[in-house]
């Protein structure tokens, strides 16, 4: 496997893009000059968890100060259905970018794709 230009095998670098979400995107995206795998996978990175937690803060925010009988235990549902679907891209991106594949989601991997 091809060294990455922090002297890292290029798979393991490219499944550290997602280790701690959009925030190891960020500083591999800036680091990365050389490989284009990773600096994809970074900005993937950054394209699909940062909004996902934004989403997720701007759910919780009413959640934890406004109780109403009905929305509530809304927003509680949709709250637990986002953390799944984190731990499951997670779990789908860093096990792919580590086999060297790349998990590409529609919309989101066109615009990583254009942006390295």
């Amino acid at each position: 496997m091809a060294k990455s230009s922090l002297n890292i095998n290029e798979n393991v670098e490219a499944a550290m893009c997602y280790l701690l979400l959009w925030l190891s995107g960020i500083i591999l995206y800036l680091v990365e000059k050389d490989k284009k795998s990773v600096r994809f996978h970074a900005m993937q990175s950054i394209l699909v968890f940062l909004p996902l937690n934004i989403i997720m803060i701007i759910i919780a925010v009413p959640q934890r100060f406004f109780y109403h009988p009905w929305i509530s235990p809304s927003l509680a549902g949709i709250s637990w259905f986002l953390r799944v679907v984190l731990v499951i891209l997670w779990i789908l991106f860093v096990f792919s970018a580590y086999q060297g594949q790349k998990f590409k989601i529609p919309i989101i991997s066109d615009i990583a794709k254009k942006n390295i």
